[in-house]
Parts: C-alpha cells; structure tokens; sequence
C-alpha cells in the first residue's frame, strides 16, 4: 500500500507541475498560432499519457515522470490557446470601431454609477449597422454618460434595451509596472468598449424587464437598499463592498487608507471572507445535524458540513458578484473538499498543487493576477510553517482561547514576514502598520462586520450597528495611517529577487533551526536594497507616459527626475496621478524634484495633485493663474522664457510664454510652457498645446538652431492648431512623439498634421500604439515602445 501511494504521488506531483508550467508557457505567447496547431498538440500530449509505462524504480520511474510532466505540459498549454483562439474569434471588427450602431440586449450586471454617469456590462442579442446586420461580440462594456440636459438615467439588471452605441477595441494603457486593463477585460469577457448616443432623434429604448438577471437584480436591490438606509456614505460604501462586492462603492481616499494600512484585501470579496464564510455556515451546519440521529445515519456531520459550507460561501460568493477571488477561492475549496470525501491524505504540498492546478485550468489567465500569488503563497507559506509547537493541551477555557489567539497572531506574522517581498515586488510598496491593522481589522471584519452586514438583508436596521461597527474601523486605520511611516516604497525588483525575497521570508518563519533559518536574511538583501539604473553624467532620458488624452512626460538625469504635465482627470474619484503616473514613479523609485505644468488644462494638471502629495519636496513650475486650486497645495513658480538651470551636465531652459505674455493671453494654450533640454549632442523639445502665433514666434525671435531638436513632443497632440511646417523646418526632429487617447474625441493627432511630419521625413511614435515611449539621449535614433516590447496576444493592436 505504501509503495503504490508513493508511485501515486510520484505521478500526481509532475502532472501537476505541468498543468501550471503549460499555462504559464502559453501566456507569454506573444501572438497566437492557427487552431491546427494547438488541435495537434493537444492530441501529441493526449497520446503521449497512453506510452507503455516503464518500471516503478531507477530510470524508469524517472522517464515515466518526465513523461507525464512534459505530456500535461503540452495538453495544458494546447487547450489554453484553443480557447484564447475561439474567444478571439468573437473580437470586433476594426471596420465598425467608431460607427453608429443599434443594438439590443439585455443588462448583464449591476450597473455601476459615478459623477459622469453609469458604466454597465450588457449581453448583446442583435447589432445593425445602417440597416444593416453586424456581428459584435457577446458582451461588451458600455457608459453611459451624463450630458448637460439629463443625467443618464437608472439601469436595472435584467431590463432589455435597444440603444445606438459607438464601440472600440478594448484598449488600455500600457506603461511599466501598470495594470494591464487589457487582461482584465479578457478575462470578464469583455471584447469591446464603448458608450451610448443620446441623440434626440434616436432615443434609447426600454424594452422590457426580464428574469434573466435574477442574482444580479437581487444585488443591485440590497445596494441600493444599503445606500438609501446608511447616511454614513464611507460606511455605507464599506458595506455595499463588503455584502454585494461593489467596490465602486468605496470613496478613493479611503482606498488609500486601506491600502496604506494593508487591509484593502478586506474590503472587496475575497478569498478570506468566501473561507470564514465557509467555515461559519460549515460550523452552524454541523452543530444542527448532529441534532438529528436520522440525518447522521444517512450521511456523517463532518461530511454534511462539508459539503453545506462549499455549497453556501458558493451561493455567497455568487450574490457578491462571482468575482475572480471568489471564484478562485471557490473552486480551491471545492477541491480540497472532494479530497477529504475521498478519503485521500496526500501530503500538503499535492493538496496544494492540486488546488492551484484546478484554479489554472478553469481560470488560466489568473496566473498573471498579483491576488493568485498572495492567495496561493499565503497558503502554502502557513502550510509549510506549520502548526505552533505545543508541549500540553489547554486545560481551561481562558487557556484555550489564549491559545487560539496566539496562533492567530503567529500565522499573521508568518504572513506578514513572508509576503513582504512578495507585496514589494507586486505593488512597490508594503505597509509597516499593516500586521497591527490586519490584527484588529480581520477578526473584527469577518467576525463582526460582514456578519452584521449579511443579516441587515432581512432586517435593515441591523445596518444602524454594521455601520457603527465600520466607522470604529476607520478610527483605527485613520490612526495608524497618519503614522509619518506608515508604508514604505521601494523600487520594484526583477523577478528573481523576488523570488529570493519570497524563499528567505518562508525560511524566517519556519520551524528549522535558527542556523538554518538565519539563511534567509541574505535572501531578502536584494528586493528591499535594489535600485534600477539612471542616465549616465551627463545624459538624460525621457520617458512620455501613457496616460490616454493628455501630456505626463518623465525627463530623468543623473540624479534628477522632471515631471512635465500629470495627464487628465478622468472622473471626480480618477485621475492620471492616481492611477498611473504616481504607481510609474513609485516603482523605478523616483523622486520628482520640478513638477512643471505647461498650462492649466485638466488633461496637463489632472494628476498634479496626486503627484505633489506623493513627492512633498517638488518644487512646482506652471503657467497657472494665482488663484488656481493647485497653488493652494503648493505654490508655483511662474514659466518664463530664459530661465535656465543645470542638472548632472544636462540644461534645462524655458522657451515661451514671457512675460507680457500673460498679460495678452486669451486661452490657456498660448501660454504653454515650452522646455528645452540638452546635454549638448542631444536635445529634446517639450511643446506643451502651443498654437501656430506661438510657434511662429518662437521661430521668428529665436537664435539660429536654437530650437533645433532630436526629439518633439508634438504641440497639442497633433491638432491642426499646431504642428506648422514653418516651425517643423526650424526644429527638425528626427523623432515626434504625439500623446493621444485611443479614437479620442478630438481626433488627435490629425491626419493633415501627420501628413506634415511624414513630408519631412519624421518618425512619429503615437502612444497609442506605443504606450509608455522612451527617448534616451545616449541613443537619440531610436524610440523604445513599451507596448510592443513586451507584447501579448489579448494586447489591442491596432489596425493599419
């Protein structure tokens, strides 16, 4: 017996091993091959479990596990592409992005509402196009946006409408260490964008409410019952996440919080909350069957709690928005419950290889989300480390519950310790009061809280005392976050510091001898001290963020960082600083010394805000009137043309506005803040939204070759405003990057202007097909393109 579940387990671990190795293979695949391709190797890997089995000792049982794990190999990475291949095949079509069309459908989910309007998922049923018919993809993502007559108006889940849409391709940006909105979509299912027309002579139509949706009707009711009962908005938002998994709900300064104090895994339905669900409805089920000696001869107690705890954090997890966590969660405890009704007692590191493999078949892109990583080494970290050692069972009740609370407080701090190189690497930073937060916050969280929270659905006013119980939450974590050292950022390391850091936290906590485990702080040197690389003395490097419709530039030097623009604001609780530029900066550790906003437009000074409170030191630069809302964060000094300074061997000078320029000025536009820099061989020449007045004087008052540039950030994104051939002959790039949104609104960049620049000879890089563009002036031919140097098949790629 033992020698067969030695050559079981000889056999599970390489197949298993395989399953998670095929996947990861399959997604670094840049593009995806024909469907015979994957069809043949699926059937090669399928065949290759069928070989004669060699012997169960030496050599033999080596081949057979190398067989095995390179047959699970192929099979995995095979049935992940042919199912990427059929999803890709429901893509829209390039040739109907941008037109009018007439869809029917029904409302998929809870739609979600914010100061611009209301974004809802919706399952298409019919599409036209000028009569005609179309085909679009199955489910799509649509907004539907305020305008200055009519807020848009309310959605139920279920209700079939019929609407004129314009879509487009799902299209993220793409920046260094960023999240990657394209994948997201992918794996929701959504394969195109868009919004609704609310022209008069096409209204939208409601059609009918319909069944279809009953979970997601039952949400959207509890929501809004939540947010008409609680007056608290925080609380109230707190417990909308918390019941129906709304995390719009939640205000983005206290996401801040949450996350400053490391409990924002708390606040969004995760796989902590699916457990303690389990476990709580696994207990309750439990202590009743054993009521009944009829029900315990039919099936034992352990086995129905079992069974009811899965099949009720199931439904939990379905009502709080079957979101990927959950799921994950869900099919983990799924697994390691059809384990034990088995009866099997594999060691721990096959039960969790098995629970991870399940979730990578069913979920394979999961593998490239950071919850998959902390979910699953989490696990395994507590696995591994073990129970606490115990010299003799509690003997009262205050003993035992000491007991427990002291293994609460171990298994946090094993987490804790061994997830901080994990979190640096994943997110660039790690809260410092997060093992003090998360031991008030999860007890108090899962045991108080969500109860609470769960049971207001039947009676409302149990909502009063949820709420009470949040707002003593957010004291605690609004105390500990105001800590000067709350959290700690770090520059992000490359993967295999890591997953260094990773091994020495899990050697830390360990039970092993102290010798041993001392092993692991050499370990954890290279994710907490790495620094990336800077320009050389005397060089610079510029990177254009890809930040949609609008400018955020990053000049770098020696031992210096600029921040030119800080991209748009896009909503009231969004912008370009939060959600891109201030997580950029973090993680290449940048500290910004001169933020300079080019004038006051919303899509130059979006993000500023973000910007200055993360870099408290920077000195602001502008063309902003005084009273503007930014001089009240940090005064600003005024652009002016000959001002000039020195950086590590690199100039820096201001070419427009002057001074008397400001008197006459009549848009913000034409007082832009130019800026040159150059180290003397290479010259960068950020333009800001000058007009063609502006250029002309420019060139008209400037010294000979004094605006000759390398590189050009294309005046106003391209706009016909812009860009004239007198001020291209007088600065001549060899390379122009044009910062656009994705079929913006404007139509930038224009095709008359790209016209001009591909008649002179040109190299225009548009970040929306670039993304994030890097210029170094040490390599001042050639622009480095983030989206296509790291390139994936669900990445948009547009058409030519």
């Amino acid at each position: 017996m033992l020698n067969q579940e030695t050559a079981r387990g000889g056999q599970i671990a390489p197949a298993l091993l395989g399953v998670v190795l095929g996947t990861a293979a399959q997604l670094q695949q840049a593009q995806l091959w024909g469907w015979e391709a994957y069809l043949f190797l699926a059937l090669c890997g399928f065949l290759s479990f069928s070989l004669p089995r060699w012997g169960r000792a030496g050599v033999g049982a080596a081949l057979r596990s190398l067989t095995i794990f390179l047959s699970a190999t192929l099979l995995v990475f095979s049935l992940t592409a042919l199912r990427a291949t059929a999803f890709l095949a429901d893509a829209l079509s390039p040739s109907i992005e941008g037109r009018d069309i007439t869809v029917t459908g029904i409302v998929s989910a809870m739609p979600q509402r914010s100061d611009i309007g209301i974004r809802f998922r919706f399952d298409t049923e019919s599409a036209r196009v000028a009569d005609q018919p179309v085909r679009i993809p199955p489910r799509i993502l649509l907004g539907w946006y305020n305008d200055a007559q009519r807020a848009s108006p309310e959605l139920r889940a279920g209700e079939r409408w019929q609407f004129n849409v314009r879509l487009k391709a799902p299209h993220g940006n793409s920046n260094p260490h960023g999240f990657d909105y394209e994948l997201w979509l992918w794996e929701q299912g959504l394969q195109a964008t868009g919004y609704v027309r609310t022209d008069p002579r096409d209204e939208p139509l409601r059609l009918a409410q319909t069944w279809r949706r009953p979970i997601e009707l039952a949400r959207q009711s509890v929501r809004d019952a939540i947010l008409n009962h609680v007056q608290d908005r925080k609380a109230a938002g707190i417990l909308a996440a918390l019941v129906v998994g709304d995390q719009n709900a939640i205000e983005r300064a206290d996401w801040d919080i949450f996350r400053a104090t490391g409990v924002a895994h708390l606040m969004s339905i995760s796989g902590l909350h699916v457990t303690m669900f389990a476990w709580a409805a696994s207990l309750a089920i439990g202590f009743a069957w054993r009521r009944s000696r009829r029900l315990c001869l039919r099936l034992p107690a352990q086995h129905a709690a079992l069974a009811g705890g899965i099949v009720l954090a199931t439904a939990y997890a379905l009502f709080s928005g079957w979101g990927v966590p959950a799921q994950r969660t869900v099919w983990m405890l799924a697994t390691v419950g059809i384990l034990r009704f088995s009866g099997r007692r594999w060691p721990w590191p096959h039960v969790w290889l098995v629970a991870c493999a399940v979730v990578v078949v069913i979920d394979p892109w999961a593998l490239l989300q950071p919850g998959f990583w902390l979910s699953f080494v989490a696990v395994g970290v507590l696995f591994a480390a073990g129970p606490a050692a115990s010299d003799s069972e509690p003997a009262s009740r205050m003993q035992k519950g000491r007991a427990m609370l002291m293994s609460a407080w171990r298994e946090q701090w094993i987490v804790t310790v061994a997830l901080t190189p994990l979190t640096l690497l994943l997110f660039g930073q790690v809260s410092v009061v997060g093992l003090l937060a998360n031991a008030f916050a999860i007890p108090w969280v899962t045991l108080v809280v969500t109860p609470l929270s769960l049971l207001g659905i039947a009676l409302h006013r149990i909502w009063d005392a949820a709420a009470w119980a949040v707002q003593a939450l957010a004291a605690w974590l609004e105390l500990l976050a105001a800590f000067p050292l709350a959290t700690v950022s770090l520059p992000t390391a490359p993967l295999w510091a890591g997953v260094a850091g990773v091994v020495g936290g899990l050697l830390l906590v360990m039970r092993l001898p102290a010798g041993i485990r001392l092993l692991g702080l050499p370990l954890l040197f290279p994710v907490l001290v790495w620094q990336g690389t800077r320009p050389a003395q005397g060089q610079f490097e510029l990177m254009a963020v890809d930040i949609g419709q609008g400018n955020a530039v990053v000049v770098r030097t020696a031992s210096h960082t600029l921040m030119y623009d800080a991209g748009p604001r896009y909503s009231a609780e969004s912008d370009a600083g939060h959600r891109v530029i201030v997580p950029l900066l973090r993680a290449r550790g940048e500290r910004v010394d001169v933020l300079m906003l080019s004038h006051r437009d919303s899509d130059h000074t979006g993000g500023a805000a973000a910007v200055l409170a993360m870099h408290k030191h920077a000195m602001l630069h502008s063309s902003l009137e005084e009273g503007h809302e930014l001089q009240a964060l940090r005064p600003s000094r005024r652009c002016e043309a000959g001002q000039r300074w020195q950086w590590d061997g690199v100039d820096f000078e201001v070419m427009h506005p002057r001074a008397q320029d400001y008197e006459s000025a009549v848009k913000p536009n034409a007082i832009s803040c130019v800026l040159r820099v150059s180290n003397g061989a290479s010259t960068a020449l950020l333009a800001g939204d000058i007009e063609a007045a502006q250029e002309a004087r420019l060139v008209r008052e400037s010294m000979q070759g004094q605006l000759r540039a390398d590189l050009l950030l294309v005046p106003h994104h391209g706009s016909k405003t812009s860009s004239t051939g007198d001020f291209l002959g007088a600065v001549a790039p060899s390379h122009a990057i044009v910062q656009a949104g994705y079929r913006n609104r404007y139509g930038h960049p224009a095709p008359v202007v790209m016209d001009r620049y591909r008649e002179r000879a040109i190299a225009v890089t548009a970040s929306p097909d670039c993304g994030a563009a890097t210029w170094d002036s040490a390599r001042a031919f050639t622009v480095a393109c983030h989206r296509t140097g790291d390139p994936r098949y669900w990445r948009h790629r547009s058409a030519p």
